[in-house]
């Protein structure tokens, strides 16, 4: 091995070690708590930042600095953000949604605190604290490594860490003590972090931003390794850490070489792009930050504010209004992420690769530098700016559609990263490039004027994305994705169109910023502005326009009137809160001052009550409202314990029902696996035309199986699923839908954030009826065409929602009914008037298949029982003669 390429080895090890290092805090808190922690990189940053100021600034020995600093200051705060922000989430649920966001503000909070305490700038005088001979940051790493391991796999506190992991509520009811689990695991990857900061800090450039992102791009080694094992993580680690090393040696000619020299030197970047968007992603539960309760209505008044605060800077001069022109370009990329966070629930951490696409396109068409396209107008390069940049959506939509939570998350943050590197840190692509504002708006207040105008534009775009038929839809993707399959919304290609109109409104805000300042400044623009914005946003109100405007106004303004770095602690300290508030701070204002105002009891006098008795019915039972959520007022009709109506006795409820129809819904020898477990073995089944047809069985039996099946949101194997003879077994749940097949699911899957009315709209609208009458009557025939139908569906009672999901899937004029136990959460007289309502609608010629636990509700409802055992049915008839045996007596549905 020669001289030089034994250097290269050693430099590529060191950077490996600290990679490593990394990528095993990472895992070791993704291990002990779930979370991916998205501030591990501004611990690091932090923890370096304390060292440099206990030796270079109070004069500390080196040693007493490493031990504060690595001993106490790193594993405090790891103990602290396990205690104060993450703790009380896991109590409330661990909603994965308000654990990223708040993993986020973290890392937002420490970059900003950071900035605001020693500046930005960038220092270069970080003390050493191990030399840069990397075989002893090697021996740390596998020491580290082979010890963790041992711990996880052969220790108590191992095994309680993985069950933790598995199941906090469980393991807790096991004896665990889940808290001293966490808070080791985020103490230990806290350590690790602070130890990454301080060894790579001498070798690069230690600034609030840089070092942050660069611990960051690392992160892919973590995900190459399924956020489980240690020795994959090492291994990747220091592989590319050396290649990246040896590639420094390739020099190619002209900009081929400037761009594998590009790639050379960030080769983790590369290997981050892969595995988030190549790999199978990690983390796959559902992180959307959904709407929880309905959505807070706009304040009286707040638009008329608003106006009048945007339209004040025409008033101004000089250098306050050069910074105000700002904001309305940072509003439209704000907005930006209301389409496609708040309303399509889909996490957006790249935008900023997107508004400085937008910037860049923008400069290169005005200055004719764009392959292939003539100089344009500065007004014409921009809208071609969004018609070329809009397209590039889909380098995170595309991802988005097989990718949920924290795996949609890293692709998203991956395509900022790979952006910012390989483009806007590339001098071959950015370099010498002025962006003048349009002819006639020059000066300051002119081109406000202008964006103004662009502005209204953007939030009228917003406004019919968020309203009508495409707003429901994107709504019902946003609160549950898998009902709004069901219910035939067309989830692929929602997500496209959300995610390429936020990138052509991105694009539309990144020019705009760069007119603004008349240049193209590749940091306006980087991962953790993007990271920034994204939290901006979703803490004052991810689906408010509104909010969008308010956050840019804040951003703007307080990093131009206050030291910088006072924008993002603020938004950080709101983002660590937001399991407190998921509203955002109005709606927590306004619930704090709904507690604090003195309620007044209103006792009604002796005649009162008299009056009271001889108005009400003597047989309206009223029901608890404890279950609506803060701030939903019922009126006095919706406190009734809901009830569905009894079918009006007619030709409809008397026809017989047919005993020979054909078959609507049919599965010929169905097979299905899970993870080497039979789940299905060969299962025939038939579902007719005006019958109901009962799958009942054991737990494990295979029923929820075959239900996906049919429903198509698991594939088999082997076997075919057909109707009326066509085979649909490769067809989605939502083009099933628009054939006739309609599902309901044993979880709730309603739409919290919309009405009841907008509710059965969403089915109505995506399914396969033309009819106008078609939501009026299936409110109508549920009970739900009263009062209740304008509430959200945030707070209802369980029997209510059940009734709202079946009025959705009724509401699409579906042939065939798939029912996964209705009756869940029903009382006894609810379960009575549903079982009229589905006899109305076996009788009018729907065909209905119902996975029900309640025999009794089996044997008055449906006209052939299938029982199922071990993947197959063992048993089929009439429920007479099928439901009388005792072992399907003794076994529960």
């Amino acid at each position: 091995m020669s001289s030089f390429t034994y250097d290269l080895t050693l430099a590529g090890l060191s950077v490996g070690s600290a990679a490593a290092l990394t990528g095993i805090g990472l895992i070791v808190t993704y291990r002990a708590t779930g979370v991916l922690n998205f501030a591990h990189g501004a611990i690091a940053m932090v923890c370096a930042y304390v060292l440099r100021q206990c030796v270079v600034g109070w004069g500390w020995p080196l040693w007493l600095g490493a031990v504060v600093t690595l001993l106490f200051l790193a594993p405090g705060i790891g103990v602290a953000l396990e205690r104060f922000v993450f703790r009380p989430l896991a109590v409330i649920g661990g909603d994965p949604a308000q654990t990223l966001v708040a993993s986020i503000g973290v890392f937002v909070l420490l970059v900003g605190g950071a900035a605001l305490v020693w500046g930005q700038g960038a220092r270069d005088d970080a003390p050493e604290l191990v030399s840069a001979d990397p075989w002893g940051q090697l021996a740390v790493v596998l020491v580290l490594a082979a010890g963790v391991g041992a711990v996880i796999r052969w220790t108590r506190f191992g095994r309680e860490l993985r069950a933790v992991v598995d199941d906090r509520q469980l393991a807790v009811l096991g004896g665990v003590d889940a808290d001293r689990v966490a808070s080791a695991g985020w103490a230990f990857g806290s350590f690790t972090a602070g130890l990454t900061g301080v060894l790579l800090a001498p070798s690069v450039r230690l600034d609030p931003y840089g070092l942050p992102l660069l611990v960051m791009e690392v992160v892919a080694v973590a995900v190459a390794a399924r956020m489980r094992s240690l020795p994959v993580a090492v291994v990747v680690a220091l592989g590319i850490g050396v290649g990246q090393s040896q590639l420094t040696r390739l020099h190619l000619p002209g900009w081929e070489g400037e761009l594998s020299q590009a790639a050379g030197a960030n080769l983790f970047v590369v290997a981050l792009l892969v595995a988030a968007l190549v790999l199978p992603g990690v983390g796959s539960r559902d992180a959307l930050p959904r709407t929880a309760t309905a959505r807070v209505a706009t304040p009286p008044g707040a638009w008329i504010v608003a106006g009048v605060l945007f339209l004040l800077p025409l008033g101004f001069a000089g250098s306050d209004l050069h910074t105000s022109v700002q904001v309305p370009a940072l509003g439209v990329v704000l907005l930006s992420l209301v389409v496609v966070t708040g309303r399509g629930g889909q996490l957006a951490l790249g935008q900023a690769a997107y508004a400085g696409l937008g910037a860049l396109f923008t400069a290169l068409l005005a200055a004719g530098c764009f392959p292939g396209l003539p100089r344009l107008p500065e007004l014409a390069a921009l809208a071609t700016a969004m018609v070329l940049v809009a397209p590039l959506g889909l380098l995170t939509g595309w991802p988005a559609i097989s990718r949920h939570g924290l795996s949609l998350a890293l692709a998203t943050f991956a395509v900022g990263v790979g952006v910012s590197r390989f483009v806007f840190a590339q001098p071959y692509a950015t370099s010498g490039l002025s962006l003048a504002r349009p002819s006639g708006f020059d000066g300051d207040r002119a081109y406000y004027v202008l964006e103004l105008a662009l502005l209204a534009a953007a939030l009228l775009a917003t406004h019919a994305l968020r309203r009508g038929r495409t707003g429901r839809a994107l709504a019902a993707l946003r609160d549950h994705e898998q009902g709004a399959s069901a219910a035939g919304v067309q989830v692929p290609s929602l997500k496209l169109l959300a995610f390429v109109a936020g990138a052509a409104l991105a694009a539309l805000g990144g020019g705009m910023l760069g007119m603004g300042v008349r240049a193209f400044d590749p940091s306006a623009y980087d991962p953790v502005r993007g990271l920034l914005w994204f939290a901006a946003v979703v803490v004052l109100g991810a689906d408010s326009t509104l909010g969008a405007l308010a956050a840019a106004a804040l951003l703007v303004g307080l990093d131009a009137g206050a030291r910088g770095g006072v924008a993002a602690a603020l938004i950080g300290v709101l983002a660590v809160c937001v399991g407190r508030f998921p509203g955002g701070p109005y709606e927590a204002l306004r619930v704090a001052a709904g507690r604090l105002r003195p309620q007044r009891r209103v006792r009604l006098t002796v005649l009162g009550v008299g009056v009271r008795r001889r108005l009400r019915p003597a047989d309206v039972r009223t029901g608890s409202t404890e279950a609506a959520g803060p701030g939903v007022a019922h009126p006095p009709a919706i406190t009734e314990r809901p009830r569905l109506p009894e079918p009006t006795p007619g030709p409809t409820t008397l026809l017989p029902r047919p005993r020979t129809t054909p078959p609507l819904l049919t599965a010929h020898t169905l097979h299905a696996r899970y993870a080497g477990f039979t789940a299905l073995d060969g299962v025939d089944l038939v579902v007719r035309a005006g019958e109901v047809t009962a799958v009942v069985g054991p737990n494990g039996a295979g029923k929820s199986t075959l239900f996906h099946c049919l429903a198509g949101t698991v594939r088999p194997a082997r076997g075919q699923v057909r109707v009326e003879g066509r085979d649909i077994t490769r067809l989605p749940a939502h083009a099933r839908t628009r054939l006739g097949i309609a599902r309901t699911f044993q979880q709730l899957a309603v739409f919290p954030s919309l009405t009841v009315a907008e509710n059965v709209h969403v089915g109505a609208e995506q399914g396969r009826v033309t009819e106008p009458g078609a939501v009026e009557r299936a409110l109508r025939l549920f009970g739900l065409d009263g009062d209740v139908r304008s509430l959200p569906a945030a707070g209802l009672p369980t029997g209510t929602l059940r009734r709202v999901e079946l009025a959705r899937a009724f509401a699409g004029g579906p042939r065939v009914l798939l029912l996964d136990e209705p009756a869940a959460g029903l009382d006894t007289a609810e379960v009575t008037a549903l079982t009229l309502v589905l006899r109305a609608l076996a009788a009018e010629g729907t065909a209905l298949l119902v996975v029900e636990h309640d025999l009794d509700l089996v044997a008055d409802l449906a006209d052939v029982v299938h029982v199922m055992a071990a993947g197959r049915i063992v048993s089929s008839g009439p429920p007479g003669h099928v439901l009388d045996t005792p072992r399907t007596r003794e076994a529960p549905a």
